[in-house]
């Protein structure tokens, strides 16, 4: 498919008729039909039938969408740039951010910058960390921020904090009365953490291992809001990266950090060949004192 066939499909695929696709693409009908003919035998497939007189994607049809979907979101991205820069708006900010980091401190940083800057625009990712990586290596933003590690030769990194998996648990919990935990005292207790397939499973099954406990896990989460949502409501002690825990105000909830810590860097991800932007280098400097005040860093 070349970029005119895939113009041609994703307005049939948006519309639904090749009439309504002519009319957005501002071309004829025979126009429409022809190029979709043509990317047809160019894929030596259908991508639509007729049913009852109606235009019908075929099963190949709807797979290849969600990918071209993507990209006129991508060309749809540019087009809000240029009309940013067009219309006198002095500038954006284009991150990406693991789910924790971009709906905690960050979404406070990204508020309270705007808040005197109306006219800069914001597109905020939420990703798994290496997405974050991709999206930075790829220069589909200008800033990432992810947790260790992050292995690559085109961007440089720098750290932002030290973060810890903490339990997290109600405030009725045995546990909550204690400044720290022990991690051997979690072993009577339900545990609520991370899929083996997450980022920070490993490093909370090296620290029980290493503390020579079996633990009693009853909930398995991807998400760290997801593992502190299950103990708010009585499933267990979270072991998760206890940040939203503050940043979203939960009320009947405290995290109580392990001893000995289980700590992992956040780190503010850039391609080597980019570097930041005015108005980028001014948000950084308030994502590092919004996080000084977070975290007591």
């Amino acid at each position: 498919m070349n970029l005119r066939h895939m113009e041609v499909f994703h307005a049939i695929m948006r519309t639904g008729s090749v009439t309504s696709a002519a009319r957005a693409l501002n071309v004829t009908q025979p126009a429409v039909s022809a190029v979709l003919k043509h990317c047809e035998s160019q894929l030596n497939m259908k991508l639509f039938t007729r049913v009852s007189g109606r235009l019908q994607p075929t099963a190949e049809a709807k797979a290849i969408f969600p990918e071209i979907a993507a990209i006129f979101g991508r060309v749809d991205a540019v087009n809000a740039l240029t009309q940013d820069l067009v219309g006198g708006r002095l500038g954006s900010l284009s991150i990406a951010a693991s789910f924790p980091i971009a709906n905690g401190y960050l979404a406070k940083a990204v508020a309270t910058f705007i808040a005197d800057r109306p006219k800069v625009r914001v597109a905020l990712q939420s990703l798994t960390s290496p997405q974050v990586l991709d999206r930075v290596v790829n220069r589909e933003v200008e800033l990432g921020i992810a947790y260790e590690p992050v292995v690559s030769s085109e961007v440089e990194t720098r750290t932002l904090m030290r973060a810890g998996i903490a339990c997290v648990m109600r405030t009725d919990h045995p546990l909550a009365r204690r400044k720290e935990v022990d991690i051997r005292d979690l072993e009577p207790y339900a545990i609520i953490t991370y899929l083996p397939q997450a980022l920070f499973r490993g490093y909370v099954d090296r620290a029980l291992s290493a503390a020579g406990i079996v633990p009693n896990i009853t909930a398995q989460v991807s998400l760290s809001l997801t593992g502190i949502m299950l103990a708010r409501y009585g499933a267990g002690v979270a072991l998760v990266e206890p940040f939203l825990v503050k940043s979203m105000g939960l009320p009947g909830m405290v995290a109580r950090p392990l001893k000995p810590r289980i700590e992992v860097k956040t780190l503010l991800i850039r391609h080597k060949s980019t570097p930041y932007s005015k108005v980028m280098n001014e948000f950084v400097g308030t994502l590092g004192r919004i996080v000084a005040a977070e975290s007591g860093q």
